[in-house]
């Protein structure tokens, strides 16, 4: 169960706005007639494939990564490294923040399977990589064994289920609405993808604050669906690891952290398909000229179904998150079209 410690709230987030102020980039929110005319609605894209390291995630990598190092300076502690797990943009974000900028040696498990262009940039930003087969291997068991191998002093920052990651994320949230309000525009519905429920916990804190009356919806892979599961039975919910293309999003459970948010924040979790996810891939690409991984298709793909089954009024504000951009151009050409 979490505590109220534990638990990041609203002013965490506004406070983590600060510290990324002079190094994470205020993203661009996107729009397109295009989409706007297909859907019968007006759509605001926030472009985090744009953020540092091509993903949100360094947002909440670089919050916690420092608020180790000030709680350790506060202390006359030395931070000496960071551990993590993360199938590539969490890895890498914690290799640019902690060792990149900050110069503080990290470590990083990943599955064997992860992409290549997520493992040669968390090399090429000096994270130290430790393999682990996903579909054998418990990572928080591998985690405990490496980290007993680390200097004393390491810590180990989670992929989502972390205060200072999650308030970190919610800076996404923050700077979309204001962003919008400072136009006159409040969303109805913003859609985000959920993997362990980082990025949308933490936008859940910024909306809820700043714009209480517009819904959230989350949007997982269909093959991996634990988010949706959990929020209908109360209770987290873990499952094998997922087969989908979205490989951001092959978590087989929710945080508590996360979880304890979300159930008060997030209206409700729908799922879409793989096949789902290419279109959005083509129309990001073809549309509005921007590389999309397919876990950042996983918002705009929910907004479609939902519109095409009748759940979206016409006329509505929606927000989509794009989470991040890093997919292997190979990989990328031979998901939209087989003569790329």
């Amino acid at each position: 169960m979490a505590t109220a410690a534990d638990l990041p709230t609203y002013k965490d987030v506004a406070d983590a706005a600060a510290v990324l102020a002079s190094v994470a980039h205020h993203t661009p929110i996107e729009t397109s007639r295009t989409l706007d005319d297909q859907l019968g609605v007006r759509c605001y894209v926030k472009c985090e494939n744009l953020q540092r390291m091509g993903a949100f995630k360094f947002r909440g990598a670089y919050t916690a990564v420092n608020h180790y190092l000030n709680a350790a300076a506060a202390d006359g502690r030395e931070l000496k490294g960071v551990l993590t797990y993360s199938s590539g943009n969490h890895a890498q974000a914690i290799a640019l923040a902690s060792t990149k900028t900050l110069g503080i040696p990290s470590t990083i498990i990943m599955p064997t399977d992860a992409p290549a262009l997520k493992l040669k940039a968390t090399q090429e930003y000096g994270g130290t990589v430790v393999f682990y087969d996903r579909y054998k291997e418990k990572r928080d068991d591998v985690a405990q064994k490496v980290k007993a191998t680390l200097p004393e002093g390491t810590v180990f920052i989670p992929p989502y289920d972390h205060k200072y990651v999650i308030a970190g994320q919610g800076t996404v949230g923050k700077e979309l609405i204001e962003d919008l309000h400072s136009k006159s525009i409040t969303l109805d519905y913003l859609f985000v993808c959920v993997g362990g429920g980082g990025l949308i916990s933490g936008i859940s804190l910024a909306v809820k604050k700043l714009s209480p009356n517009t819904q959230i919806i989350g949007v997982e892979p269909e093959a991996g669906n634990d988010a949706q599961q959990s929020m209908q039975q109360g209770r987290i919910v873990h499952i094998e690891t997922p087969k989908t293309i979205a490989d951001g999003a092959q978590t087989q459970y929710l945080g508590v952290l996360t979880f304890d948010i979300m159930k008060r924040n997030v209206s409700k979790i729908i799922t879409v398909t793989d096949e789902q996810l290419i279109d959005e891939m083509k129309f990001f690409g073809e549309r509005m000229k921007m590389i999309v991984e397919p876990t950042g298709c996983l918002g705009l793909a929910g907004l479609r179904k939902m519109v095409n089954s009748g759940e979206i009024e016409k006329g509505a504000n929606c927000g989509v998150i794009i989470s991040g951009g890093n997919v292997d151009l190979e990989r990328y050409c031979k998901l939209i079209s087989s003569t790329c």
